[in-house]
């Protein structure tokens, strides 16, 4: 977990834009319900009226509710608004006291109101509630006039006015508010602009929804813009920290991971990793922002539900906890299920050929099959376990918003909450209980990503058997040049408890051809590869001009070799590309001239495209003895001072043989030439010939000497050379 946050921290600067974007993308979201909740309560309920204190008010409607004012309220009331027009019209002064005016007018306004419904009721002979008209309140606006002639009628007023109040209980008092809206809608129908109002309230109120919503579009857009960059920045620089690691490697680590392994930490590993950042930035980062505001929103009101909240979000956390210790071992054993598949895959891929020579087809889909069933039933429980979870979120989500809607109507049936405040209340539970979800999710799929974290962090961390030294040593500036010596080099690979060569000592020097040759398994290639340091000697040294391998640069030590593998390794791209792999020194002569030593040039010459020609990955579109020459062609137009043939010539016919070993001869005339072989026939002209047996050298000279003194050299001459051949070469000696 710490590995994927550390990742992160790398980018802070952009991690910190994105939270800065998300605060506001979250203010955008939690402000919506509240807009929802004008529209509906304001907007439609009460038909665009913010305030019981009227924008425009007839003088009539304006004296009778001075009447129902105290003397200093009627007073405020009276400065506010401008003198009458010539319709009696009175608008509010824009630096008229607000806040002063709405006590003023809240009682007043309500009065009124019940006033003219109840004069409503009478015009109708009903004892029913009647919704008034502008002709209810002129006609009780003008019995108000009427009646403030008579001496201390206002005073009267006010005390029954008083007197009312008083006896009117919590929730009647309440909805003295509403009620004030409705003369202010009453007033305006009067006046003919009621329509106008409201649609200018829902015009600018939906033109502030849709400016907030566009701008949550244009912030989750950013957010998700850069999460992505960020994501593919930190996929980025893994896999190229991995893969340079991974080209640093020695054998020993290449075996200690295994090849499948290391493919599925570069590619699987690093995107589940990639994937997580992602979500890390986009919802993890927004849960808690939002989750903490719709709290705040729903702890600043009124509503007496909020326990409904803390029920949810209990039952949502008891969810997640079952569920997470259910499933969370399953996470942990899936890539290792994913490695085990790619091992086999790859495996049976590279292997086709002997599967079908040897009709192992059924055996083989049979593991397959085994590897990926496995797999299968560890993905199915975990997406079981993750689909069983949905229905249970549903049903307390959808339990919640019924408790809501249950306690909710009881509310509204009592006065103490409107329909927009409870659609806002369930907004905000939703994006609450979204919250945790999300939260939930993100944990389910952290464990994994921090399986694949460890992963990767492991084979970054894991340092190679195989370095550069502190200081290194140069190679002399004069004398002979490309000395290979072995003094008294034993060798034993990582967890053996035998040694795999044992004392062995030798010289190779410039102009001569060494020979090594022995029995399969003898550790011919074992001794080839301690020169370029692919493994490291155990005991005793390898020098060339006198110099300890270990003691040089790796690329000052590679520059001097040209390296010819045991199997021939072709790389994508063309057969000059792959002459040329040796670095930019190499130019088009020096692969012509290479190909042609290599006695390549016949068949590149058939191809249609020539040097051009493609060569697919791992050179699978070319023959084997094709690919062997091709690879000796690499390693000479190097120009290297030391050649190292690793059993180089075994795919070649005898007369290829011959011609390319005439023609190598002769290009390196003043290089080290090491070979090993299987085949008498090219170690037969060797300057030195070494004979290994169980990792021991028991035979070193030329073909003659051995002849006469090595056992083990006879016995291997004779299994391949008839006894004609062998006389016919001692009478040309």
């Amino acid at each position: 977990m710490t590995k994927i946050f550390k990742q992160l921290g790398r980018h802070w600067a952009a991690c910190l834009a994105v939270v800065a974007l998300l605060i506001v993308q979250a203010y955008c979201d939690l402000s919506l319900p509240d807009y929802t909740s004008k529209i509906v309560d304001t907007g439609i309920q009460q038909g665009g009226i913010e305030s019981p204190v009227p924008d425009t008010v007839r003088s009539t409607t304006l004296q009778a509710l001075e009447l129902l004012m105290s003397e200093d309220d009627a007073a405020l009331a009276n400065e506010a608004y401008s003198a009458p027009d010539a319709d009696g019209m009175r608008t509010l002064n824009p630096d008229a006291d607000t806040a002063a005016l709405e006590n003023a007018f809240t009682t007043p306004d309500a009065v009124l109101y019940m006033a003219a419904a109840k004069n409503a009721a009478t015009a109708a002979g009903t004892t029913d509630t009647v919704v008034p008209t502008a002709y209810d309140l002129d006609a009780v606006a003008t019995q108000l006039a009427a009646a403030s002639q008579a001496p201390g009628a206002r005073e009267m007023l006010q005390s029954q006015l008083t007197d009312g109040l008083a006896q009117l209980d919590e929730t009647v008092a309440d909805s003295l508010s509403s009620q004030a809206m409705l003369l202010v809608a009453l007033e305006y129908d009067a006046q003919g602009i009621a329509h106008d109002v409201q649609m200018s309230y829902l015009l600018r109120t939906g033109g502030q929804m849709l400016a907030l919503t566009l701008l949550m579009v244009a912030v989750a857009v950013a957010v998700g813009f850069i999460a992505s960059r960020v994501s593919a920045a930190i996929g980025r620089d893994l896999r190229r920290d991995v893969f340079r690691t991974v080209v640093g490697y020695s054998n020993a680590e290449i075996e200690k991971f295994s090849t499948a392994s290391l493919i599925t930490r570069t590619t699987n590993d690093i995107q589940q990793v990639q994937f997580v950042c992602v979500i890390l930035l986009r919802m993890v980062a927004y849960a808690p922002i939002l989750g903490i505001g719709g709290i705040m929103h729903v702890a600043s009101g009124n509503t007496g539900l909020e326990w409904i909240i803390f029920v949810a979000v209990a039952a949502l956390l008891a969810l997640i906890a079952v569920l997470m210790n259910v499933a969370m071992p399953k996470f942990k054993q899936m890539q290792v299920l994913v490695d085990r598949l790619n091992l086999v895959s790859r495996e049976i891929l590279t292997g086709i050929m002997p599967i079908r020579a040897f009709s192992r087809e059924a055996f083989e889909e049979k593991r397959f099959d085994r590897a990926n069933t496995d797999l299968m039933k560890t993905q199915l429980f975990t997406n079981r376990t993750m689909v069983a979870m949905m229905p249970f979120m549903t049903l307390i989500m959808n339990g919640t918003s019924l408790l809501i809607v249950w306690f909710g109507g009881k509310a509204m049936d009592l006065g103490s909450m409107q329909v927009g405040e409870m659609i806002a209340f369930i907004t905000y539970t939703m994006q609450i209980v979204m919250s945790f979800l999300m939260l939930s999710m993100v944990a389910v799929m952290l464990p994994r990503a921090g399986v694949a974290a460890d992963r990767i962090d492991e084979v970054i961390k894991t340092p190679s058997t195989i370095h550069d030294p502190a200081a290194p040593k140069a190679l002399p500036a004069d004398g002979t040049h490309g000395v290979v010596a072995f003094h008294d080099v034993s060798f034993r690979y990582p967890g053996s408890d035998e040694d795999a060569l044992e004392h062995i000592s030798f010289t190779a020097r410039p102009g001569e051809t060494t020979a090594i040759i022995g029995s399969t398994g003898c550790g011919k290639s074992t001794l080839l590869n301690l020169i370029p340091r692919f493994y490291d000697v155990t005991e005793g040294s390898v020098t060339i001009d006198g110099v300890d391998v270990r003691d040089m640069t790796q690329a000052q030590l590679h520059d001097e070799l040209g390296y010819v593998p045991q199997k021939g390794v072709l790389f994508s791209g063309t057969i000059t590309s792959n002459l040329k792999f040796g670095g930019d020194h190499i130019t088009d002569a020096d692969a012509e001239q290479a190909a042609e030593i290599a006695q390549a040039t016949e068949f590149i010459s058939a191809k249609p495209e020539g040097f051009d020609s493609p060569i697919a990955q791992g050179g699978s579109n070319v023959s084997g003895g094709q690919k062997q020459r091709l690879s000796i062609a690499r390693a000479i137009a190097k120009h290297p001072q030391i050649y190292l043939f690793d059993d180089s010539f075994s795919a070649l016919d005898y007369k290829t043989d011959v011609a390319l070993r005439r023609a190598l001869k002769a290009k390196t005339d003043n290089a080290t030439v090491i070979i090993v072989a299987q085949r008498i026939s090219t170690v037969l002209h060797a300057n030195q010939i070494l004979v290994l047996d169980e990792g021991r050298i028991v035979g070193k000279g030329t073909h003659a000497q051995l002849m006469e003194s090595c056992p083990a050299y006879q016995e291997i001459a004779r299994s391949q050379l008839s006894q004609k051949e062998l006389n016919l070469q001692k009478e040309g000696e």
